[in-house]
């Protein structure tokens, strides 16, 4: 499992951009709630060699899929939510997780952990706020 700023990250494919060359569905995690965005560390080497051959042959876009063969399940698996569900839905059980990790801390009395975990819980509130007040507009 991947962490950012407290929330577990998803699991999707993405497009990334090396130099000029924009490289098409490549396994990333992405934080819902900072908008970070990691290569899979399954595939970070590929990553790496290809972005920098296709740089080298000047190539506009590139498909990562067509390179690089990977079972997309092995590459999710660690991955406690997707991005096909739900964003209130991810954001309620990125809460629901912090405080459970956050009664832990407690529990084990680690003051430093506790207060990381309670400005994620912060920062999750107010994702969580403006996917409803979202809803509630449309």
């Amino acid at each position: 499992m991947s962490f950012c700023c407290g929330a577990s990250m998803l699991g999707t494919n993405g497009t990334l951009k090396h130099f000029r060359t924009h490289i098409h569905n490549v396994p990333i995690l992405f934080c819902p709630v900072c908008n970070r965005v990691d290569i899979h560390y399954l595939v970070e080497n590929e990553y790496e060699i290809l972005a920098e051959y296709a740089h080298g042959d000047g190539a506009a876009d590139v498909d990562f899929q067509e390179y690089v063969e990977h079972e997309s399940k092995a590459l999710l698996e660690n991955c406690v939510n997707h991005e096909n569900e739900e964003p209130l839905e991810v954001v309620r059980n990125q809460i629901d997780m912090a405080l459970d990790l956050l009664s832990f801390a407690k529990e084990i009395g680690d003051a430093e952990w506790q207060n990381a975990l309670k400005k994620r819980l912060i920062m999750m509130g107010g994702r969580r706020k403006k996917l409803l007040e979202r809803r509630a507009s449309v």
